[in-house]
Formats: structure tokens, C-alpha cells, sequence
């Protein structure tokens, strides 16, 4: 399942971690074959351990400019952060007993933009100690500095105070001296810590020269192996060990020490320190070449990315990181863009994979988009100069690629686009726009557009060459800004319509006594039904093949009493209907919210029940939002784990239960002042994730071979273009999944595997299709990643 273009790796994520280097490498295998001894032993094998050891700890308080103080190894920064927090919180509670005011509350301060590594040890230890001071994070402005003003209010009154010498998301650096300066002036006793982390090979430190106390680092950040790190503690500061045993290190960190570690590492301490004998191979570029690539990668964004905007300054942070985000972009998009170039760079921190959005730039006060966009792009100093221009080259590449899934414009490659025959759902967060397009008519109409998705949109309608026929709100939003007015503005200058976007001029059918108008994309008719309660002016939108074959418009109108009339036509629209474009009425796992000001629950009650009539119980409801990554939905799904739903439609409750039942429904609404608006209440107890069949690179080839099961790949056009695969895959993208599953409906027996760049998309999309009763579906776990 590899794919047919395997690209060399480009690497740019250093900040999370860094390959070791071959000398490193070199050095720590020497180590283990031939250095072994216990540094511990009185024998000349374990005297040249421990002067090994000796030696790499003299190196190491002269790269960071210690002449005083102790230097102990331990296995990383984490490690070292817990030593000084558990140090100096022991220290701070024996000073209560004598010195410290008992009926004061004191504080633990940190930066609001560390690593969290920092607070959450705060908070653990704070609370095991039972020092229970109060933890406080020490404001940034939006250059990431720490708020002096801050500090110098709260350290009088603080036990500790932790800093970062250079951020890891944004690679912004703080000013040591100055921030010296203003801590003692506060506060001569209190605890200073300093995350040098990333600091490490990327800027001067001199710790010597500073009161600070503490100063963890981590070998893996600068291309020595994991599990080998330091932590500098100032001559005088309390110190209490965390391991206890074999009074190893002097009885500061008992264990045996790491020392193939120690060997590489001290490896690369002799290449900070220019010493000849390690430079030979291997020269660590200087800060100023190291700009000159910083600038030439920024240089290539731009160029690739006109929309690009960077999240930090690179007056104040180090030239080895590049923090951006671009315009209409999610950070996942960006990401799943790279990879398939192999280009590995991250969203953000990579110890926090999970988080769609980043607290750092957040603590900055970017815009929201910019921090659930962000991308981190960062290396170190063994970069070169052939690494950044094929860098360079691939990340143009990648863009170019975007030209297949009509997401850039250009000319030249215009002629590469996968056409767009069909529904595309496009989001931003868990809000959804819709765009269906004919192909044959050249015709589209976008439902409920956002504003993040602005460009994107006008970008798709001119690669695609498409007319607009119609931009049309499902409602009046609440939780953001329509962008329809923009798109009619552009695309639909002289239409009239009313404020939802629904065209004046537009064509009319009778069903059942009642007018219904729809207009037309294509042969197909998309019609308007008036379904208030989330809101008044909550509509419908049904997008049904052609109306000739389920309606007759030479029929007179028939009253409400013809029932029979009804059925046969409501049966038939079921038929002919393929989705139903509900707003936030139904939502997947939920109904929408009925407690804003102009919402009815009980009007809600009858647009359900009409909605039913219209549609059936297999047409695929296209929703406003999708919080649980389900793609869309069926009454029938929802009726099968939605009691609420269930019995309404089942005629089991009554309009004023309904109401009651709603009322608790929405009340389990939080306050959402100062965040995001949900448009409705999701129920604790939806249905668990269903068990989803997984296949490895092996036993899928073994099934293919078989021709037991069909490959689906649903990465986008882009990314297929970048890695394609073999030419029995083919290529549904994650975006026109909807589409897919209602073409399909009558082949949910099929046997299909679904496959992505890591597994993330493939399972998520296999159990929303697995929830609509396809009952053969499975996927690829790892992705092509793993394969």
C-alpha cells in the first residue's frame, strides 16, 4: 500500500524532537560496546565511565555559562522540572513553619504561554505538598513578552515564580537580565525557574550571571538520543532529590547513569563549544546563517501562500522557528498538505497532538482562526543550506497541489482539478458549509457560508468555473456572521432575495394543498420548507432530483383533506429527495437549541413532524454544525439513539411533553459567555463509538490480492496528487464523503476499506458510514504511514 512517489524526507519539526547525529549516534553505540563500566565501580573500567561522565558535565556548565552551581543529568526536561518544583515547594513549606505569614495566601506563578509541563507539575505538587498557594499565570502581550507589571505586583506575595528562556510553539525568547531585574526587585527570596529547553544551541545563556535557581534541559531537542537531559541548580538554592536509592550523582539522583547518553551528548556540547576535534564532520551553523534560512523559508511562504500571516515577531524569537497560520486553512489541512509532500512540520506544540488550538498564541490574543490555524515549522542548527532549498522547492510543490482540490488558483494548473460533480461539505470548527455543484450545467448554490470560508468558496466557484445560482442561510446565526452577504455581493449582484438569501424569483409546486418554491441547480430542484422553532426564521432546504417526476404542476390544488393525495406525493418526494439541508434543527446526536429569544420549542414540534412527512427516514440530513465528526445523518439514525426524536415522530408524546422534555434538553446548555455558542445540547449518552474492522499494510495487501475488498482513499485531491497510489484506489475525499454515501445507499453490504495519510480521518469517516448501516466497512490503521 505504499505510495507509487515516495519523496525524501524533509524535516522540520525540531522543537518536538531532532534526529541524533551520526557522531552522536557514533559516540553513544562506542559507549555501550566498549565504555560500559558502572560509573559507580572502583575499577579502571567504571574510573573511565565516571570521568566520561565528568567530562560531559564540565562541558555542559560551560555551554550554558555555569562556572557555579551543579549540573545533574537526568532523563529529560520533565524530570528536571519536577526537581526544582518539588525543591523548592519542600523548601517554601519548612519556611512556613518559621517565617512565612500563616494567615497570608500566598502564590506559584508561571507564564501563561509554558510549556504545560510546568503548570501541571505546579498544580500536582502544590496540592501533594498540601502548600495549597494559589497558581496564577503571569500574563503576555502580543509579542509573547511576560507582563512585567504583572510580576512585579504578585512576586512579593509568591512562593515561585517559573519563566521560559525560549518558547517552543513560537520560539519568542524573554529577557533574562531584564526579567532578573525585576524579580529581585520583587522579591529577593522567591524561586526562580527558567525552561531552557529550546534555548539550548539557539541563543547565549550565561546562568552564571543570573539568580536564577533552576534551568531544566533535554538532549533529544539538540540531536542527542531521548532519554538524557540536565537540570543546573545555583549554588545555595534548596534542593531535595526526587529518586532515591544508590545515592548515584553525588546522592542528588540516585539510578545508574544513562551513560551512553552522557556520550552523545557530550558529542554535541563539543560542537556548541567549537571544539576542533567534533567540528571536523559536523559544524553547527551560526546564528546568522541560521537567520538567512529562517528568512529564505518565510521568503517561500509567502511566495506559495499569499494568504500566509505569522503569528510571532522575529525580532524577539530565535531564527530556528516559524510559527503561521494561513488564511481560510485549517492546521490540519496544512499538516495533511505537507505530509504528502514529506514535509514534517506540526500544529503547534506536538506534546499537545489533540488540542485544535493553541494556548500560546492565544495567551497573545491572535484572532481565533490564527491560533486553530497555526503551524509550526521549526529546526535546528544542523540545518543546510541543500536541506532548506529543497525545503523550498517542496513546499512551492505542495501548494501547486492545492490547484487539484480548487483550493489556489493558477492558471497553469487549472487543467488538473478533480471536477466537482456533486455535494462538498466544507467546515471550519464544527461549522459546516455546503456547495452543490452540476457539473453539466456548470451550476452551484452554497448553503450557510462562513466567513473563515470566504476565499475558499470564491476560489472553488472560479477553478470550477461555476455559476451561482443562489447563497442561502438555513437561518439567522447566532454563533457567527453569515458570509452570505460577501458571495451574493460578488457572484449575485442583481439578484433579489429575501434576508436568508432565498431568490425573489423563483418557480413554485403544489403538494397537498401547499405552495412550495424551489429553484433549480441543474436538473435538480432545491426546495424551501418553512420549519421555525431553533428560530422564527429557521427553514429547510431540499435538494431533490427532478420535480416533473414527483410533482404534477398542472394539478389544481388540493385541500389538506385529501389524504390520499398526500401520501402517494409525500412517498414520492421520499423517493426523489437526496438531502435535506436542516439548519440546526436536527443535529447529529441532538436536536437544535429552542431557548434563544426567537426560537419555539413547540413550533420546533410541528417542523419536525412535517419534515418526517417530507423526507422519510433515510434522506441524508446535511446540518449547520457537526460537533461529533459525523459527516450527516438520517432521521433514522437519529430516531435509533434520540428517544426525544424517536417519540415524536412515533406520535408517543405530545406537544406540550415535547416542550417540557426540550426545556431539560437545553438547559444542560452551559453559560457560554465570552465562548463559542453551541446551537444545541448534546446528550451524554449517545451511542459509543462502534467497533470499526482494522486492516495492517500486510493483511489489506493480502485482501487485494484476493479481491476481497475495494480501496477507498479519502485523502483530498491534493494530497492524492502529491503521493498517488495504485490505480485500483480510488480517490473520494474526506470533503465529498456525503456525496459518496448517498450515492451509495443501496451498497452498504459492499465491502469497503477506507484509507488516509495516518488512520485519524479513515476511522472517523468508517464509523460515521458504519452508524448509516454500512455494515462492511473497515480501514487501514496508521494510514499510508504505517503501510
Amino acid at each position: 500500500m505504499n505510495s507509487a512517489t515516495e519523496l525524501s524526507q524533509i524535516y522540520l519539526d525540531a522543537n518536538a524532537t531532532t534526529p541524533v547525529l551520526p557522531q552522536a549516534a557514533t559516540a553513544a553505540l562506542t559507549t555501550m560496546e566498549t565504555l560500559f563500566g558502572n560509573p559507580s565501580s572502583s575499577h579502571i573500567s567504571g574510573l573511565k565511565a565516571k570521568n566520561l561522565m565528568e567530562q560531559t558535565r564540565v562541558k555542559a556548565k560551560q555551554v550554558i555559562g555555569a562556572d557555579t552551581g551543579t549540573v545533574i543529568f537526568t532523563s529529560g526536561a520533565t524530570e528536571g522540572i519536577q526537581t526544582a518544583i518539588i525543591s523548592a515547594l519542600v523548601a517554601a513549606k519548612t519556611a512556613a513553619k518559621t517565617s512565612l505569614k500563616q494567615d497570608q495566601t500566598y502564590s506559584l506563578l508561571y507564564g501563561a504561554t509554558e510549556h504545560k509541563a510546568v503548570p501541571e507539575s505546579l498544580k500536582h505538587w502544590n496540592a501533594i505538598l498540601e502548600i495549597n498557594a494559589e497558581i496564577k499565570a503571569i500574563p503576555v502581550d502580543h509579542m509573547g513578552k511576560l507582563d512585567q507589571d504583572f510580576i512585579a505586583k504578585e512576586a512579593p506575595n509568591a512562593l515561585m515564580i517559573c519563566t521560559m528562556a525560549v518558547n517552543n510553539e513560537t520560539g519568542v525568547y524573554q529577557d533574562l537580565t531584564q526579567l532578573d531585574s525585576i524579580i529581585r526587585q520583587a522579591n529577593p527570596d522567591i524561586y526562580w525557574l527558567v525552561d531552557c529547553v529550546q534555548a539550548l544551541g539557539k541563543t547565549a545563556l550565561n546562568l552564571a550571571n543570573t539568580s536564577i535557581d533552576y534551568a531544566p534541559f533535554s538532549g533529544h531537542k539538540l540531536y542527542a538520543p531521548k532519554g538524557i537531559g540536565f537540570v543546573y541548580i545555583r549554588e545555595g538554592a534548596p534542593f531535595t532529590p526526587i529518586i532515591a536509592g544508590g545515592g548515584q550523582e553525588s546522592g542528588l539522583r540516585s539510578g545508574t547513569e544513562n551513560l551512553p547518553g552522557m556520550a552523545a551528548i557530550n558529542v554535541i556540547f563539543d560542537m556548541l563549544l567549537n571544539n576542533s576535534q567534533s567540528m571536523a564532520k559536523n559544524q553547527f551553523a551560526d546564528v546568522d546563517t541560521l537567520r538567512a534560512y529562517q528568512q529564505q523559508l518565510v521568503d517561500t511562504l509567502k511566495s506559495a501562500f499569499p494568504a500566509v500571516v505569522f503569528n510571532h515577531s522575529f525580532s524577539n524569537s530565535v531564527p530556528t522557528t516559524i510559527n503561521f497560520a494561513i488564511e481560510g486553512f485549517s492546521s490540519k489541512e496544512i499538516m495533511d498538505l505537507f505530509d504528502a509532500a514529506n514535509i514534517r512540520v506540526s500544529s503547534g506544540s506536538a506534546c499537545s497532538s489533540k488540542v485544535t488550538r493553541s494556548f500560546v498564541l492565544d495567551a497573545m490574543g491572535l484572532p481565533k482562526w490564527q491560533s486553530e490555524s497555526a503551524i509550526r515549522m521549526s529546526f535546528g542548527p544542523a540545518m543546510t543550506q541543500t536541506q532548506v532549498d529543497e525545503a523550498c522547492i517542496r513546499i512551492q510543490s505542495a501548494a501547486n497541489a492545492l490547484t487539484h482540490s480548487c483550493m489556489i488558483l493558477d492558471s497553469g494548473e487549472i487543467s488538473q482539478k478533480q471536477p466537482l460533480n456533486g455535494l462538498v461539505q466544507l467546515r471550519s470548527g464544527p461549522n459546516c458549509s455546503w456547495i452543490y455543484a452540476d457539473q453539466h450545467s456548470k451550476q452551484a448554490v452554497i448553503i450557510d457560508p462562513l466567513p473563515e470560508l470566504n476565499e475558499r468558496l470564491d476560489t472553488l466557484l472560479q477553478c470550477q468555473q461555476l455559476e451561482l445560482v443562489a447563497v442561502i442561510d438555513t437561518h439567522g446565526h447566532a454563533d457567527h456572521v453569515s458570509s452570505r452577504q460577501y458571495l451574493a455581493d460578488k457572484h449575485l449582484p442583481d439578484q433579489l432575495s429575501d434576508h436568508l438569501g432565498w431568490p425573489q424569483n423563483c418557480s413554485n409546486v403544489t403538494q397537498a394543498g401547499e405552495l412550495f418554491d424551489y429553484i433549480t441547480i441543474g436538473n435538480q430542484a432545491l426546495l424551501k420548507v418553512a420549519t421555525p422553532g431553533h428560530t422564527a426564521d429557521s427553514i429547510s432546504l431540499l435538494l431533490c432530483d427532478p420535480l416533473a417526476n414527483a410533482f404534477d404542476n398542472e394539478l389544481p390544488n388540493k385541500s389538506a383533506d385529501d389524504s390520499s393525495e398526500a401520501i402517494s406525493i409525500t412517498k414520492s418526494l421520499n423517493q426523489q429527495c437526496r438531502f435535506a439541508f436542516t439548519g440546526d434543527m436536527v443535529l447529529m446526536g441532538s436536536l437544535g437549541r429552542t431557548n434563544f429569544d426567537t426560537s419555539c420549542a413547540k413550533a420546533m414540534f410541528t417542523s419536525l413532524k412535517r419534515l418526517h412527512q417530507l423526507i422519510g427516514d433515510n434522506t441524508l440530513i446535511c446540518a449547520s454544525h457537526d460537533y461529533n465528526n459525523e459527516f450527516t445523518t438520517s432521521l433514522a439514525a437519529e430516531t435509533s439513539r434520540n428517544a426525544l426524536l424517536a417519540n415524536t415522530l412515533n406520535g408517543q408524546l405530545s406537544q406540550s411533553q415535547f416542550e417540557q422534555l426540550k426545556a431539560q434538553l437545553d438547559s444542560q446548555l452551559c453559560d457560554e459567555s465570552g465562548s463559542e455558542i453551541l446551537c444545541g445540547a448534546l446528550p451524554a449518552n449517545l451511542t459509543a463509538k462502534v467497533n470499526i474492522t482494522e486492516y495492517n499494510a500486510e493483511s489489506l495487501t493480502n485482501a487485494l490480492s484476493a479481491q476481497q475488498v475495494s480501496v477507498i482513499d479519502i485523502r483530498e485531491p491534493h494530497e492524492y496528487a502529491l503521493q498517488p497510489t495504485s490505480s485500483t484506489t480510488e480517490n473520494v475525499p474526506l470533503t465529498r464523503l456525503v456525496q459518496f454515501i448517498q450515492q451509495h445507499q443501496h451498497q452498504k453490504h459492499k465491502p469497503w476499506v477506507l484509507v488516509c495519510r495516518s488512520g485519524s480521518r479513515s476511522m472517523v469517516a468508517a464509523q460515521a458510514m458504519q452508524r448509516l448501516g454500512f455494515d462492511n466497512i473497515a480501514h487501514l490503521k496508521g494510514g499510508y504511514a504505517l503501510s
